[in-house]
């Protein structure tokens, strides 16, 4: 049974590479031969949905990962299809059957008859999808997520060698990513590296320094000009350290959030668990250069308040005036026994604050309340661009 208008596709149909006597495997390399650590994650995996497309009888092609940060699975990279469109989308395991059984059993799964109790229904609605073709993005015993094809719509079949070649890609791209996560990821460590070394030379240049003046100037005796002069000294030498310390370029590498503070905040308001209250003070857009810096802020503070306190309703206020971004995250129920100084994370949003000429502040304000600031100021040049919404 075919839909309207559609042949349905033979058995023995080999993919149109094969006709060209192109090897497949070359030609998934010399598409991904250009990508480096600094490509973005949507075009990395919308060039491996191309390569699958190019390389099969498949006409569009989604990849579906898990975020196990924000514990969600979401699309990551497409082709012949609206990344858009898919992008509102929240499938998991549970309503999707054909993803499981395709990363259970480590084999291309294709689904023709009752494809609305195999995917979530607006997705086949969105899509127009009939047979959909679901390959395990998975190697060496760790499920990545799955590629999820068709044809454009309709019915068709597939041949065991393009299920086997699919199965094949699955494995390639999945091995291609999680080389590429690594190679990220050991670049993101030394820049941590980089990042703790700057925050022990301000410790022990810098601040010390300070602290040996705050001491001379905290003695009940009068300083002697000799004193005064060599406190001036100090003070001099401590910020000539600190700039030369924040001159440094420490080049990290570009952020990812591939969202908004406004798209994050709105997730978190319709997510169940914590209550959070948001107050948006005004219409603005947030600089796209304090954007990344503003998530991992709000990030870093919910994970906080969700391990060292039991809050009854978390606060958010964002504001902005001529001259500073603001964003304030407060909880109340902080557990005392548990109160710690900042964790790493904002120790880090700190630093990165520090290079933009804001600061991150956090702390108890009194009953059981805890608040994280994020403070930056704003160019005066600067002008807004869309709306917050």
């Amino acid at each position: 049974m075919t839909a309207q208008g559609e042949q349905p596709t033979t058995a023995s149909e080999p993919p149109p590479a094969l006709f060209a006597g192109v090897e497949p495997l070359e030609v998934f390399v010399d598409l991904l031969a250009d990508i480096d650590i600094h490509t973005t994650s949507t075009e990395f995996y919308d060039r491996i949905c191309e390569a699958v497309c190019r390389l099969t009888t498949m006409r569009r092609a989604a990849i579906f990962m898990a975020d196990a940060a924000r514990r969600r699975v979401h699309a990551v990279g497409a082709h012949g299809i609206s990344f858009s469109e898919l992008a509102v989308l929240r499938p998991t395991l549970v309503n999707t059957p054909i993803a499981q059984r395709a990363l259970l059993e480590d084999r291309v799964v294709v689904v023709s008859e009752g494809i609305n109790e195999a995917v979530p229904p607006e997705y086949a609605q969105l899509l127009g999808v009939t047979t959909l073709v679901c390959t395990p993005l998975s190697a060496a015993g760790h499920a990545y997520g799955v590629i999820c094809a068709d044809r454009g719509g309709g019915r068709f079949e597939l041949s065991d060698g393009e299920r086997h070649l699919l199965w094949t890609l699955g494995k390639t791209a999945a091995l291609v990513a999680a080389a590429r996560n690594v190679t990220r990821q050991q670049e993101r460590t030394r820049r941590m590296g980089e990042r703790l070394w700057l925050a022990r030379e301000i410790h022990e240049r810098v601040l010390q320094r300070l602290f040996g003046v705050s001491l001379a100037l905290g003695a009940d005796k009068p300083l002697d000009r000799a004193e005064r002069e060599r406190c001036r000294a100090e003070m001099q030498e401590a910020v000539g350290d600190l700039r030369r310390a924040l001159e440094r370029p420490l080049a990290p590498l570009p952020p990812e959030t591939e969202t908004t503070l406004v798209g994050e905040l709105d997730r978190i308001r319709r997510s169940p668990g914590m209550v959070v209250e948001v107050d948006w003070r005004g219409d603005f857009a947030v600089p796209p250069d304090i954007e990344p810096l503003a998530q991992s802020v709000l990030a870093e503070a919910l994970r906080n308040i969700s391990k060292h306190a039991d809050p009854s309703r978390v606060e958010v206020t964002v504001a902005r005036d001529a001259d500073t971004f603001t964003l304030e995250v407060r909880n109340d129920g902080a557990r005392p026994a548990e109160a710690e100084p900042s964790g790493m994370g904002l120790r880090l949003a700190s630093f990165e604050a520090m290079q933009q000429g804001g600061t991150v502040q956090s702390g108890a304000t009194g009953n059981g309340s805890w608040r994280v600031r994020l403070l930056v100021p704003l160019g005066s040049g600067e002008d807004d661009e869309g709306q917050a919404g």
